[in-house]
């Protein structure tokens, strides 16, 4: 018998919907999700989107090809997420902010408050930020974070970072500068680096957000 966490009203699993705009790493966050115990779906149709319990908008590369490639579906995921939980990766997590920095000065989809930059000029630091660093908790008590310890290890990609308020800062991380490596504003969460790539610490945020719709 499937857990309680696992159903819906009227006893159907529940879906979660990973946004496909033609960017980002598709394969792997479903894998990630159904080796979590969800039941996620890949897919570009609104009324999918609309009526799924959960979504999940993934990416890697440019935030203005991002934002050109979600068109459409801009206005159905910002909708949807005033009443489901919606999870960005990496990129994606950069679209739910208001601004980004990169290449030029592009609107995001304003879920989340703050600015999208590129790291600064650092003697010996590498850009793109890629490989394991820690991410810190600030906010504990968040499900998404349900059983992490106040430091845990995850993977990186990227070479721009959110600046946002303390208020929508889950975690904390620091290369190069302190930044905030996974971000909130009601419905909407955002992680910079991959759980899917992350080991068992990533399964275990990816089984939170599952639990939370």
């Amino acid at each position: 018998m499937p857990a309680a966490g696992d159903l819906k009203r009227g006893g159907n699993l529940r879906t979660i919907a990973i946004v496909d705009y033609g960017l980002g790493n598709l394969r792997s966050v479903i894998r990630g999700l159904e080796n979590a115990g969800g039941n996620a779906v890949i897919t570009a149709d609104a009324d999918t989107i609309t009526s799924a319990d959960g979504i999940v908008l993934p990416g890697v590369g440019a935030f203005r090809e991002g934002m050109e490639q979600l068109g459409s579906l801009r206005t159905m995921v910002i909708e949807a997420t005033k009443h489901v939980p919606l999870l960005g990766i990496c990129l994606g997590m950069q679209m739910l902010m208001e601004v980004s920095e990169e290449h030029g000065v592009h609107a995001g989809l304003g879920l989340i408050p703050g600015l999208v930059k590129r790291f600064p000029r650092a003697i010996g630091m590498k850009v793109p930020h890629m490989g394991w660093n820690s991410i810190y908790m600030e906010k504990p008590e968040n499900p998404l974070f349900d059983g992490f310890a106040m430091e845990e290890y995850v993977y990186f990609v990227h070479s721009y970072y959110a600046d946002t308020l303390p208020d929508h800062t889950l975690t904390t991380t620091t290369y190069i500068c302190p930044f905030a490596s996974s971000i909130w504003n009601k419905n909407a969460y955002g992680v910079q680096f991959h759980p899917e790539k992350s080991g068992a610490v990533g399964l275990r945020l990816l089984k939170n957000f599952i639990d939370m719709i």
